[in-house]
């Protein structure tokens, strides 16, 4: 294990200094913007001068991987932040109200009827009814191809029955429509500008945009007439640049939050504490369960999918069997997260099975009963002249998913199992995915994730959808029932099923339920006890409860 660990750490080390000197003149650059942003900020470009109601964070790059506005996908998870929906997620992963103060679904699973909290007020001082709910799913209803993150393709009409009750009428079952009234933030129907909105958004949330740099820096001030209260921070500045640059500024004093990847948790800053936060967020690498062949995928271009090794469903099962996760955490995460072997336990409809892993003799019999033998002696096993090797691919910017598949690398070697680590970028590993290994992370409410992963329907259809390829008939079959079933206990019961079946097909390495990892100054309060289990996407997650946050005295 000595062994194992120097290796990790040289190929951290190399990682780094790979991030530091490639492309030496763009970091270049990018540290330049990112010190005259936060120059703006501070008193003679020194430590960061405190104030009683501010505060500068860093979490990472999601406000400017699109625009800001709902109605194109903008803040999509949720968050009571600039927008609301009409219902949230709480602490306990529980639907509450947020705009609606109820909601009642009909016998039949078809009509969602909510009623609206009176008395709420829009940051551009209009009231907020029902004729705005029903504005913003009509705009989105007519410009779906804006909008990637908020599907209302199954909606057939929504209409305001008075002016606070609001009811959906939907094509067909949907029993997520739930999780997507949780999803789209509503705008207000007399002041909506579409171009506007991209910049600066209008909501009834308790924050409102007052500056909007485009990769540079977002500030928002509180709202003083938030139907909740207004929020006792007065403004928040949010800064972009990469992540060893909030480092190192979070270093010098001139960060209130900086997000960090878990591999940073050991690390100290004067001033500040870490804070690992609870998610939903499961790092896996996916094994592509198809033989060698050709398809057409959905543009009609013929493709090359499937592999000799991770096809075969004894390399597939004994790497889940063998692999030590613990031991994989421990080496590339500082041992921040907890083993996965599925879902996560804090969803209605997660997998909470129990699993045994580092079986590593019982996975060497799984491997010599599939005639995976090793007869040269080199340590690598063979199936007559197939080498039991294959590649596994993370993104070049991002160190943990390198880290974790380099860690997986070594830590199943002794199975007699060869993986070789290769970076690139999203667009290659998109279709590398189709033949070898690909580090992913998935994790959100809505179970329409395991639609997404699992449906064979999906498979070379859009980027990322099933990227190992998986084919079951009988998954099929119980998707089309938990979308169609018209009572959540019904749709639940159907989604934990998959769950069960699939598992027994081993398409996906499961690794790790990360932790999101945060500095935090010692004068904020992040009110832990309010943070919703966050979903994937590190960094912008850590917002969900931003309107409870408090300077300390």
């Amino acid at each position: 294990m000595r062994r194992e660990k120097t290796d990790i750490r040289r190929k951290r080390m190399a990682w780094r200094l790979w991030n530091i000197w490639n492309g030496k003149k763009k970091r270049a650059l990018v540290l330049s913007i990112a010190a005259l942003a936060l120059c703006s900020m501070v008193t003679g470009c020194g430590a960061k001068e405190e104030s009683s109601d501010s505060i500068v964070c860093y979490v990472g790059h999601g406000f400017w991987d699109g625009s800001l506005d709902p109605v194109k996908g903008g803040f999509a998870y949720g968050y009571d932040f600039i927008s609301n929906g009409l219902v949230r997620v709480n602490a306990q992963s529980e639907y509450e109200g947020d705009l609606a103060e109820s909601w009642e679904i009909s016998e039949d699973a078809l009509t969602y009827t909510y009623k609206l909290k009176q008395g709420i007020r829009f940051q551009d001082g209009s009231d907020f009814t029902a004729k705005d709910v029903v504005f913003t799913y009509e705009t989105v209803m007519a410009n779906q191809g804006q909008n990637e993150k908020v599907d209302l393709s199954k909606l057939e009409k929504a209409e305001a029955l008075d002016e606070y009750t609001v009811q959906f009428t939907l094509k067909e079952h949907f029993s997520p429509f739930l999780d997507t009234t949780a999803q789209l933030g509503i705008v207000p129907s007399g002041g909506y500008d579409s171009a506007a909105f991209d910049q600066k958004p209008v909501g009834t949330g308790p924050w409102k945009v007052v500056q909007y740099d485009m990769e540079q820096q977002l500030i928002v001030e509180a709202n003083e007439d938030y139907f909740e209260g207004k929020p006792e921070i007065k403004r928040v500045t949010f800064v972009d640049m990469d992540n060893e640059a909030a480092f190192s500024n979070a270093r010098s004093g001139q960060l209130d939050v900086v997000m960090v990847q878990p591999s940073y948790a050991a690390e100290t800053i004067k001033g500040m504490h870490m804070e690992k936060l609870e998610t939903m967020d499961v790092r896996n690498i996916s094994l592509p369960c198809r033989k060698p062949g050709k398809i057409q995928n959905s543009a009609g271009e013929e493709i090359s999918v499937g592999n000799p090794v991770t096809s075969d469903l004894a390399v597939r099962k004994a790497l889940s069997l063998g692999i030590d996760r613990q031991e994989v955490i421990e080496n590339a995460f500082n041992g921040v997260g907890r083993p996965a072997e599925g879902w996560t336990d804090n969803l209605i409809w997660g997998n909470t099975k129990e699993y045994q892993d580092a079986q590593t003799e019982e996975a060497k019999k799984i491997l010599e009963e599939g005639g995976w033998k090793d007869k040269d002696g080199d340590g690598i096993r063979e199936k007559g002249k197939i080498p039991c090797a294959f590649e596994v691919y993370a993104p070049s910017d991002e160190p943990d998913r390198y880290l974790l598949a380099a860690a997986a690398e070594e830590n199943v070697k002794k199975l007699g199992i060869s993986i070789e680590v290769k970076q690139t970028t999203w667009d290659e590993i998109a279709v590398k995915s189709y033949t070898q290994g690909a580090v992913w992370g998935f994790g959100q409410y809505s179970p329409m994730v395991l639609d997404n992963q699992f449906q064979s329907g999906h498979f070379a259809e859009q980027t990322y959808s099933n990227p190992s390829g998986y084919q079951n008939e009988t998954v099929d079959s119980l998707i089309g029932e938990a979308i169609a079933a018209n009572s959540q206990e019904d749709a639940v019961a159907a989604w934990k099923e998959i769950q069960d079946v699939y598992a027994e097909d081993y398409p996906y390495l499961y690794l790790v339920n990360i932790e999101h990892c945060y500095f935090i100054s010692d004068r904020l309060d992040i009110s832990k006890d309010t943070q919703i289990p966050h979903p994937h996407g590190h960094g912008i997650p850590i917002i969900c409860n931003m309107k409870d946050w408090k300077i300390k005295e």
